[in-house]
C-alpha cells in the first residue's frame, strides 16, 4: 500500500488530501474546521483529518506534496516588480517580508509544520513540489471518467501561467501551451468583481448571479482593453489595470473607461450600471472561452474536454460550453480552486512521477465529492448535548417521512448527512433544503437565512432520473458546475407589465413552476442527485416528489454568507440557532426551533463579515 499526502496552502482556500495506490480517501478545506472562510494558512486540521480517516501516521506516508512551485512563483514575483519599477513598491514592500518569513524557504516551513503531526516524521526527501497548473490539469484529468481528453486549466495565476492546455492519455499528462502572467481570465473576471465592490477570491460568483439582470451594453468597451486572437488567446492592456504595480486591481484608467468609481458596498447599493458591467464581463468571459476550446477541438480532435482552475467554477460559461457541443464529453473538477490542486498534485505525482498505471472509473473517482469528515450517532448526540439541544431519535424512515412533510408544509431545513463534501458547493450533506415551488422562499431564505443580497440565486437538486423532464440538459450534473434553462411546459408566462421590468425588479416575477430556482434568465445551476452516490438524499426528494409531484428541492450551502460551510454537529447547531432556519435534521436527529431554549438563540448575522 502506497500512500501520498496533497497539500495546497498560502494563498486562499487551503487544503490536504490523501491518496492510497492512486485513489482518493480523503480531502477537506482547513476553513471547515478553523472557521476562517477561505483560510489560507498552513492545513493543520485538514492534514490531520485525512491522516485519521486514512488510519494513518505522517511517518507512514510514503510522499508528501506541494501543489505549486515557491521558487518559480518568486520568481515572477521579482521579474514582475523589476520590470515595472519603480512602479510597485508598496505592493513589493507588503508582500517581501511574508516571502522572506516562510514562503521561500517553503520546504523547511513545512517540514517544521509536519513534524508537529507527528514526532517521528523525520525524512525531509519525502516532500515534493508539482507545478500550479499540473495540479489543477491533473485534478481534472486522473478522477475523469476519460481515458484520453483536452484538459483546459484557468485561474488568477499559478507561477507564471494563468491558462494552460494539457493532454491526457491513460496515466499521461503533458502541458502543451501556456498563457502567462499579468495576461488573465481569472484576475480580469476579479478586477470586476473588485470594481463591483465585491471582494475578489470570493465574490466572484456574486458577479455571476448579478449578470441576468443586466444587458451587456459594456461588451466593446471590454474589448478594448484587450487583444483577443481567433483561437482565444488574449493579451490584456495593463494600462487599465493594477494588479502588478498596486493594491487594487483596477487603475484610474479603468474607472474613466467605464466612467465611474469602483462601487463601495459599505455605502453604495447596486444599480443597473453594475448589472451591466457584470452581464457585459460575464458575456465576454463566455466568448473568450467558447473561443478557446473550439480551437482545442480543432487542433487536437479528441472527443473528451476536462475543465479545472477558478474559471472553471463560472458554471454559467460551463453550461455554454455544453450546449455549443463541441466536445462530445465534458468533465469538471469539483474542487476546481486552489483547494483541488492538493489532489491534483497527489495524482501528478503517483501518475507522472511514479509512472503508475491508471484505471478509469466510468461514473468518475470523486466518490459524488463526499470526501469529508462524517459523525456516528454517538458523536452527533454527544454534540447536540453539549449544545444544550432538544432533540427527537428517529429511524430512517421516520426522518425521510417528517423532512418531506416539513418540506411540504414550507419550512426551511439544515440538512447534515454522511461525509462533509470537498469543493465549494453544498451537495445535500451540508445543505439547507425548502420547497422549490415556494414564490416567496429565495427572497426569504437570502434576507432571513443567510443575510445575503435578495439577487443571489438557489440551485435545484433534482433526481437525475427527472432531470429532461424539467431542463433542457442531457447530461448529468452531479457537482452543480452546469446552468440550463428550464423547460419551456414548465414556464409561468409573464403579464404585459412584468414583462417591461428591468434590474433589480425582476426578482419579484414568478417564472417557472418552481420559482425559488428559476433565475431571471430562466436558468438554473443544477445538481443531479444519484441514488447509489448519495441514497440518502435521492430517497428524501424521492419522498418530496410522492407528495408533491415535484422531483426537485432548493438546495444552498448550510452556512450564512462569510462563514464556512458547516462541518460539525456544533458548527451546524450554532448557525440553525443563529438564523431562521424552521427544522435541523442531522443524521437521525430532528430538531424543532420553536423547542429549543431561546436563550440559546445567537446574533450571527454580525459575526461574519461579508464577502
Amino acid at each position: 500500500m502506497k500512500s501520498i499526502l496533497g497539500i495546497s496552502a498560502f494563498y486562499h482556500d487551503s487544503a490536504a488530501a490523501l491518496i492510497v495506490d492512486g485513489k482518493i480517501i480523503a480531502a477537506a478545506q482547513e476553513e471547515r474546521f478553523t472557521r476562517v472562510k477561505h483560510d489560507a494558512s498552513y492545513p493543520s486540521n485538514a492534514i490531520n483529518f485525512v491522516l485519521k480517516y486514512s488510519n494513518l501516521k505522517l511517518s507512514e506516508v510514503n510522499q508528501i506534496i506541494f501543489f505549486e512551485k515557491p521558487f518559480l512563483k518568486f520568481e515572477r514575483l521579482l521579474e514582475t516588480y523589476v520590470a515595472i519599477a519603480p512602479k510597485g513598491f508598496f505592493s513589493f514592500v507588503k508582500s517581501i517580508p511574508l516571502w522572506l518569513k516562510y514562503k521561500l524557504f517553503q520546504k523547511n516551513y513545512l517540514y517544521n509544520q509536519l513534524k508537529q503531526h507527528d514526532i517521528n516524521f523525520k525524512d525531509k526527501n519525502k516532500i515534493f513540489f508539482s507545478e500550479h497548473h499540473l495540479s489543477h490539469a491533473a485534478s481534472a484529468f486522473y478522477p475523469s471518467p476519460f481515458d484520453e481528453a483536452v484538459v483546459l486549466t484557468a485561474d488568477g495565476v499559478g507561477e507564471w501561467a494563468t491558462t494552460t492546455v494539457a493532454i491526457g492519455k491513460g496515466n499521461n499528462l503533458e502541458i502543451k501551451k501556456e498563457i502567462h502572467f499579468p495576461h488573465s481570465l481569472g484576475l480580469l473576471y476579479s478586477a470586476f468583481t473588485y470594481y463591483l465592490g465585491f471582494k475578489v477570491n470570493s465574490g466572484e460568483y456574486k458577479l455571476m448571479g448579478l449578470a441576468p439582470y443586466g444587458n451587456p451594453i459594456y461588451v466593446e468597451k471590454i474589448y478594448n482593453m484587450l487583444d483577443i486572437k481567433e483561437d482565444g488567446s488574449f493579451r490584456l492592456d495593463q494600462d487599465f489595470f493594477n494588479y502588478t504595480t498596486g493594491l487594487t486591481m483596477t487603475s484610474e484608467k479603468f474607472h474613466n473607461h467605464f466612467g465611474e468609481k469602483p462601487r463601495n458596498p459599505q455605502n453604495e447599493d447596486l444599480n443597473q450600471f453594475h448589472m451591466d458591467i457584470a452581464s457585459s464581463i460575464q458575456k465576454v468571459t463566455e466568448t473568450i472561452i467558447i473561443k478557446i476550446i473550439k480551437s482545442l477541438k480543432k487542433e487536437y480532435s479528441i472527443d473528451n474536454l476536462c475543465l479545472a482552475g477558478g474559471v472553471a467554477l463560472n458554471c454559467v460559461a460551463n453550461g455554454k460550453i455544453l450546449k455549443e457541443k463541441i466536445f462530445k464529453n465534458i468533465w469538471i473538477q469539483p474542487a476546481s480552486g486552489d483547494a483541488g490542486g492538493s489532489i491534483g498534485a497527489a495524482l501528478a505525482l503517483w501518475h507522472i512521477d511514479l509512472q503508475n498505471p491508471r484505471s478509469v472509473n466510468k461514473n468518475d473517482d470523486m466518490k459524488g465529492s463526499y470526501l469529508g469528515p462524517e459523525y456516528t450517532l454517538k458523536e452527533i448526540e454527544k454534540d447536540l448535548n453539549r449544545c444544550g439541544a432538544l432533540y427527537e431519535a428517529l429511524s430512517d424512515s421516520e426522518i425521510i417521512e417528517k423532512a418531506a412533510n416539513d418540506l411540504e408544509n414550507g419550512y426551511a431545513i439544515g440538512w447534515f448527512q454522511g461525509r462533509m463534501e470537498f469543493g465549494p458547493r453544498a451537495l445535500g450533506a451540508r445543505s439547507i433544503i425548502a420547497d422549490p415551488r415556494s414564490p416567496d422562499m429565495q427572497k426569504n431564505l437570502n434576507l432571513k437565512v443567510k443575510f445575503r443580497e435578495s439577487f443571489r440565486p438557489f440551485a435545484p437538486s433534482i433526481l437525475e432520473e427527472d432531470l429532461e423532464e424539467w431542463f433542457n440538459l442531457n447530461e448529468k450534473s452531479p457537482y452543480m458546475l452546469l446552468v440550463a434553462e428550464i423547460k419551456k411546459e414548465k414556464v409561468v408566462k409573464m403579464s404585459e407589465e412584468e414583462d417591461k421590468y428591468f434590474g433589480i425588479d425582476k426578482l419579484n416575477v414568478k417564472r417557472s413552476e418552481v420559482p425559488a430556482i428559476t433565475h431571471v434568465d430562466y436558468s438554473a445551476r443544477i445538481q443531479t442527485v444519484n441514488k447509489n452516490i448519495n441514497p440518502i438524499y435521492h430517497k428524501l426528494i424521492s419522498k418530496f416528489k410522492d407528495k408533491t409531484g415535484c422531483p426537485i428541492l432548493v438546495n444552498t450551502s448550510f452556512n450564512v454568507r462569510g462563514e464556512p460551510i458547516v462541518n460539525t454537529p456544533e458548527d451546524a447547531f450554532r448557525c440553525f440557532m443563529g438564523t431562521n432556519l424552521d427544522k435541523m435534521i442531522i443524521g437521525n436527529f430532528y430538531l424543532d426551533k420553536n423547542k429549543q431554549d431561546k436563550k440559546l438563540k445567537k446574533n450571527y448575522k454580525n459575526l461574519f463579515e461579508l464577502d
